[in-house]
């Protein structure tokens, strides 16, 4: 009997490298599953086996329990996609596989949630050892299946080898930008984006964008819930309709969803059986540091963090309510209708500046690391299979193929124009907020940021004159050149400017 070489070989057969092997088996190709639990290789065979005798033109799968069994059963050269946790297991696999035989003309990628820097180091680490990539994955278990948003990154000969098996597996937009199902032809959602680090760089940012839509939504929702006084599944239905317009996406979608779910046990809304501690893994705290490290603002992304983190602190929050509660104000006077309509109008105008956020965090880190990203490239593979895939996203889209070196997506005319549009709407939502005691952080920090960028005289002055005044840091005067500094003398009598 002769063996079928497999044309890929996936290490971790968990949620997301399983669905991966699914997908791959499900567009042809066929691959090699190897993973230290008996239990993650006994599912995968089974759920391989269905996926190869569905239908013909399916691939096979080949379950192994050793890593040279492994490169045994590849075609030349050989590609293995590691899909494990981010950290030092990943150096721990490679360095193993190299002890099995890997060789330098083989192909390792990188499938987990590493942090950027890490996968710069490791492109160092075995280079001219074997050709390394990376390629983030997004889209969760159902996109990794059925057809996730790849960001590949790293030696440029690798990617171009792999690209049909990423962009036959990738999910897929129509001429339209709207997704298109896992058997049709489109645009997929998969590109190499540069250097080693790229990738994972892009997708940390997805992440971080991610983690400040999902606050969003949920300030909209708690406002509808504690102000308006309106049942989980009521909202739901506000949020079918608003996914139906500009905030289409798939946030939008799951949460309409979720909000008109009952609770399997107790019949009551399902949201409201849910304990309101928040977790989170560490990609957006990553992208907020990283915002701090490139002093590109990212006001938004950050407040999604904090507002996570002091969901988690409920002991301290039932105190806290206890003691204050009876000074909160009462609502009245509230037209529901047009209360609605401005949260409406502040939830897109807030998704925007999120956008814009993320961008300028793209743009500067790009800049900073010389990796010349492409703005629409991104905004394209975005548009479907990921989490934070939205209709407005082929704006974003058009807007950097048109305009590419923009300053800030939020000067864009066509946000512009909504922003000018809506944004009465965003500032009566903030406000009503604040009147009714009602925390709304992410939104508030949008349209600060909003307000900030598009403020001609901020009270920096101040700031750097204090700043003189304790530390001697100097100041520029607004009539010389900037690069000039001087410094008052604040300590002696007779105060003079002193040039620096």
């Amino acid at each position: 009997m002769i063996m079928i070489r497999s044309n890929i070989a996936l290490i971790g057969l968990g949620v997301m490298g399983k669905s991966l092997t699914l997908n791959l088996l499900d567009q042809g190709f066929n691959v090699t599953g190897f993973d230290i639990s008996e239990l993650h290789r006994e599912r995968a065979k089974l759920e391989g086996i269905q996926v190869s005798t569905s239908a013909e033109n399916k691939g096979q799968l080949n379950i192994v329990e050793s890593l040279e069994a492994l490169l045994a059963s590849l075609e030349q050269p050989r590609v293995i996609a590691l899909s494990v946790p981010a950290g030092n297991i990943v150096d721990s696999v490679i360095d193993e596989l190299l002890s099995a035989g890997l060789e330098t003309d083989d192909i390792v990628i990188d499938t987990g949630n590493s942090l950027w820097t890490d996968t710069e180091a490791r492109a160092q680490r075995y280079q001219g050892k074997l050709r390394f990539i990376s390629t983030a994955v997004s889209g969760g278990e159902v996109g990794a299946r059925t057809g996730p948003a790849l960001m590949a990154s790293g030696e440029q000969s690798a990617w171009q080898f792999v690209e049909p098996m990423w962009t036959a597996i990738a999910a897929k937009v129509d001429t339209s930008g709207t997704p298109v199902g896992q058997f049709e032809q489109g645009e997929p959602c998969a590109a190499y984006l540069g250097p080693a680090g790229a990738g994972h760089y892009v997708k940390m940012v997805h992440n971080g964008i991610e983690y400040a839509d999902m606050q969003l939504i949920c300030e909209a929702y708690h406002f509808m819930s504690v102000v308006l006084g309106m049942p989980a599944n009521k909202i739901g239905q506000v949020f079918v309709k608003w996914n139906q317009g500009a905030l289409n996406s798939y946030l939008m979608e799951i949460s309409a969803d979720i909000l008109q779910t009952p609770d399997p046990v107790t019949n009551k809304p399902f949201v409201e059986i849910v304990l309101d501690k928040a977790g989170q893994k560490g990609t957006g705290l990553w992208t907020a540091v990283n915002s701090l490290q490139t002093g590109a603002p990212a006001p938004t992304i950050a407040q999604a963090v904090f507002a996570r983190a002091q969901s988690s602190q409920k002991n301290t929050r039932l105190k806290g309510s206890a003691l204050f509660q009876s000074q909160r104000p009462a609502h009245s006077g509230l037209d529901k209708d047009e209360i609605i309509s401005q949260l409406h109008d502040a939830l897109y105008c807030s998704k925007l500046s999120v956008y814009a956020q993320g961008f300028d965090l793209l743009k500067a880190t790009s800049k900073m690391e010389g990796w010349q990203l492409d703005f629409t490239t991104i905004a394209n593979i975005w548009r479907a299979g990921c989490i934070i895939r939205a209709a407005f996203l082929q704006d974003i889209a058009t807007t950097y193929q048109t305009v590419p070196d923009i300053e800030n997506l939020l000067f864009a005319q066509s946000f512009k124009t909504s922003l000018s549009q809506y944004s009465t709407g965003w500032r009566h939502s903030v406000a009503n907020a604040a009147l009714n005691g009602v925390p709304m952080p992410g939104i508030s920090s949008a349209l600060n940021y909003f307000d900030s960028l598009t403020s001609a005289v901020l009270p920096a002055n101040l700031l750097q004159a204090q700043r003189d005044y304790f530390g001697s840091h100097t100041y520029s005067r607004i009539n010389a050149p900037e690069e000039e500094k001087y410094h008052l003398t604040w300590n002696l009598e007779q105060r003079d400017q002193v040039k620096q």
